[in-house]
């Protein structure tokens, strides 16, 4: 299991947001004895219009196309990606790997919205 986290740009308000996701994901991924952690893929500082340049979220899906990764966690579909060309082939590549987008899962003990993907229904333990 992993999780991807980005900010956009390097002020002070999303570097702690930045800070918080990863934090957040280490956490919650580490907690349930069923999932087994893999990586905080992390890009600080760049945009999503384009996925060139994201080197965390290139690695990331190489490490899926190696199957060492079969969850993946997000802020936000925008976290992901924002480029709809962009998102759509990535999701449908990653379908092709059985791996399910799962969109939108409210975690109250953090206030955050979550995406992911996986390859198995997630058991959630928040």
């Amino acid at each position: 299991v992993a999780a991807y986290c980005r900010v956009s740009t390097d002020n002070e308000e999303q570097a702690t947001s930045y800070e918080t996701q990863i934090e957040h994901y280490t956490e919650f991924i580490n907690k349930n004895p069923e999932w087994e952690f893999v990586k905080v893929y992390a890009d600080d500082g760049i945009s999503a219009t384009s996925t060139k340049g994201r080197e965390q979220f290139n690695a990331m899906i190489e490490d899926c196309k190696k199957g060492l990764i079969d969850m993946i966690f997000t802020k936000s579909i925008s976290r992901f990606a924002r480029n709809t060309v962009d998102c759509l082939n990535y999701i449908r590549m990653l379908k092709g790997m059985n791996m399910i987008h799962q969109f939108g899962r409210y975690l109250k003990t953090k206030s955050i919205w979550v995406t992911h993907f996986c390859k198995r229904p997630a058991r959630w333990t928040s």
